[in-house]
């Protein structure tokens, strides 16, 4: 199709994709115990003329993180290699501190992104009671290509053994210079760096908890397989943040999804016409399942990864007709078993 498949003029949903109405329990006398950890204040205070010396002491304070950050975020060896880990992390203070100061400044105040942290840490244990949710919120400046696949796309953040680790150095805000420049841009495309908004912490941090809780599995190969999967996901993030904005938590424009309302019919029919919906060939079914500018097939205007919208209709009108399925049973359930069963035929 050379174009998004019509244009939207009428639609009766939120505009804004706020999920407004939805009942979400009374979790006021769960208790969540969250540290908040600063821990790029203290790792950019250290002497860059005496970096093994600062060492033991961050160890201490974080015991957990600091060897996951220099391995796996810096790329470091653990081991004594000569000097050059020290000399790699005084290049990266001096490199990165304008970034460390950006954050500084935009992240005075971590109350209100805690406490969205801390309520949907809340309905985790409201949903999932025998899950060990994190005790702590580490933040965190790395590298810019310091990125981690998830289950619904990629992101700065992550879930390490004992904590939720936000990577600041993508929450700086879309016009960020940082992501202005040539190298940033090739890493990033704008349509991937207008979501480094703070608004996104949250969100990130629920969706790597909800990948803790039901890892992807391998045997997801069908674009239904996939586009199920995913509606699994974002459902279980409307109950966990059940106040947020449905645009923060499928990582779609406001047009975007309102397109996809209003195209939601065409969309599917476009997939069963195209005998998409059973098909496992990576290169045929990649545009549908990757995030990008749009989905080529579906034209301009389109949102990228649209099988994450289509996974979370299926999954709303399943639970429509099944208003009893608890979530452990829902996301046990079989694909074709949801799509069969919840009569999915969008207009």
């Amino acid at each position: 199709m050379q174009k998004w498949l019509c244009s939207v003029i009428v639609i009766v949903i939120c505009l804004s994709g706020c999920t407004a109405n939805k009942q979400t329990p009374d979790v006021s006398g769960i208790k969540v115990n969250l540290e908040v950890q600063r821990f790029e204040q203290d790792f950019f205070a250290i002497d860059t003329n005496n970096v093994s010396a600062a060492i033991p002491a961050l160890a201490q304070k974080y015991p957990v993180f600091l060897p996951d950050f220099i391995q796996h975020i810096l790329g470091l060896s653990l081991t004594d290699d000569g000097g050059k880990s020290d000399e790699a992390i005084r290049m990266f203070l001096r490199d990165y501190r304008l970034v460390k100061d950006t954050a500084s400044r935009i992240f005075s105040n971590f109350i209100a992104i805690e406490d969205d942290v801390k309520k949907g840490l809340q309905l985790t244990k409201y949903y999932f009671p025998s899950y060990r949710t994190p005790e702590k919120l580490i933040t965190f400046i790395g590298p810019l290509d310091a990125i981690f696949q998830t289950a619904l796309g990629k992101t700065g953040d992550v879930i390490t053994q004992d904590a939720l680790a936000v990577g600041l150095q993508l929450h700086l805000g879309k016009n960020a210079s940082l992501y202005q420049s040539q190298v940033a841009q090739s890493l990033f495309p704008k349509y991937v760096s207008r979501k480094f908004e703070p608004a996104y912490i949250a969100v990130n941090c629920m969706k790597n908890i909800i990948d803790d809780i039901y890892p992807l599995r391998a045997a997801d190969k069908t674009l239904l397989d996939l586009t199920i999967d995913k509606g699994k996901r974002l459902y279980v993030l409307d109950k966990l943040l059940p106040h947020v904005a449905d645009t923060l938590k499928i990582g779609y424009t406001e047009a975007q999804l309102k397109g996809c309302y209003a195209n939601e019919g065409l969309i599917w029919s476009f997939l069963i016409q195209n005998n998409l919906v059973y098909n496992s060939d990576p290169l045929r079914i990649q545009s549908y399942v990757e995030e990008g500018p749009l989905t080529q097939e579906l034209g301009e205007g389109s949102p990228g990864n649209i099988s994450l919208f289509l996974g979370w209709q299926i999954i709303k009108k399943y639970i429509e007709k099944f208003p009893d399925t608890t979530i452990d049973a829902l996301l046990q359930l079989d694909a074709k078993q949801i799509l069969q069963d919840s009569k999915y035929k969008p207009r």
